[in-house]
Order: C-alpha cells, then structure tokens, then sequence
C-alpha cells in the first residue's frame, strides 16, 4: 500500500515539473515569437498568432491558457518579453498602451482555439484557430478605440496583419497534422 502512495506521489511530482517546464519553455517561445519581426506589407508582423494558436492546438485550452497568462504575468512583472519592450516601454504601462487589447484576446483565445480544436479533425483544428483570431482582433479592435478614431480602427488593427494572421493558422494547420503521430509517440514512451 506504501509503495503505491509513493509511486503515485513520483508521478505526481513529475507531472508537475512537466507541466512547469512546458510552461517556462512556452514563455521562452513566446517571446522569441514576439520579438522576431517578418517583413511584410504594410506593416512588419510577429509571430505571435503562430505560437498562440499553436500552443491551443498542441496542447489544449489549460495548458495553452497557462502558458499565456505566465507569459502576460513575466511581462507585466517588468520583463522585456513583449514585441516592442523594452523600446517602447515595459511592465503594465507596455500592456495598457495601444496593443493591450490584443494581448487581452491573445489569452481568451489561447483558451478558445484549444477548447474548440480538442480531439479534432483538421478542420475543427481550423476552425478553432479562426475563431481564435476573430477574438483576438475583437478585443484589439475594442482597445485601440482609445488610442484612435473609430474610422481608423479597422484600417489600422486589423487589415494590414489579416492576409499574415491566415498563413500563420495555415502553418499550424499543416503542422497540426503531425499531432496524433506525436502523441502516439509520446503515449508509447510514457508507457
């Protein structure tokens, strides 16, 4: 009877060094997704829906989720992981200024996109990932209205990163495919 408390205590603990490096490790990405600039038209993108999206559709809503909010809470603590700090601020007045609103539907959508995309065909995968995107946009869009007029919003939040937003969920979506390969990968090293 010891000895199965003890070996449940083990995995336990090593579950949630797991889940805690997976987390780290996703902060980690999520910066580098942050901070590396594609040059595009008209304006140069992150990729930052990349990792979003990707992380929900990897690793689901919770785990996607807890990425996210760490990586919001690393941020708001100071550190420089968001795409333009420390150059155009840092901690909470980087995540109250103009793109505050995205970030706020950077985290309902990395929940979203993995609750939508759990245990599902490629289709669902993308679909997820879109409904995703709308939120992200619709919380962006709702933010900027302080910082810009109503006309410009549109214009400027969501139109010039549409065309890129779609090739990074075609990204995930192509990449997704791999997914039940890896788990059943994973599934057999585990047992």
């Amino acid at each position: 009877m010891q000895n199965i408390q003890i070996s449940s205590t083990l995995r336990s603990t090593r579950s949630l060094a797991r889940q805690a490096l997976t987390v780290i490790t996703g902060v980690a990405l999520m910066t580098l997704a942050a901070k590396t600039q594609v040059p595009f038209w008209p304006v140069p993108m992150t990729l930052h829906t990349l990792a979003v999206m990707g992380f929900a559709v990897a690793l689901g809503p919770r785990m996607a989720c807890a990425i996210f909010v760490a990586y919001l809470s690393a941020g708001a603590a100071g550190l420089p992981v968001f795409s333009g700090s420390p150059e155009r601020g840092v901690g909470l007045a980087y995540m109250m200024g103009p793109t505050g609103g995205y970030l706020a539907g950077f985290l309902v959508a990395s929940w979203l996109t993995g609750w939508f995309a759990q245990n599902g065909t490629l289709l669902r995968r993308v679909f997820a990932m879109l409904v995703g995107l709308v939120v992200v946009y619709a919380f962006g869009m709702s933010w900027l209205l302080a910082f810009l007029p109503a006309a410009k919003v549109l214009s400027v939040g969501v139109a010039p990163f549409i065309l890129g937003d779609l090739l990074k969920i075609g990204v995930v979506a192509a990449a997704s495919m791999l997914l039940p390969h890896v788990k059943a990968t994973e599934k057999a090293a585990n047992d």
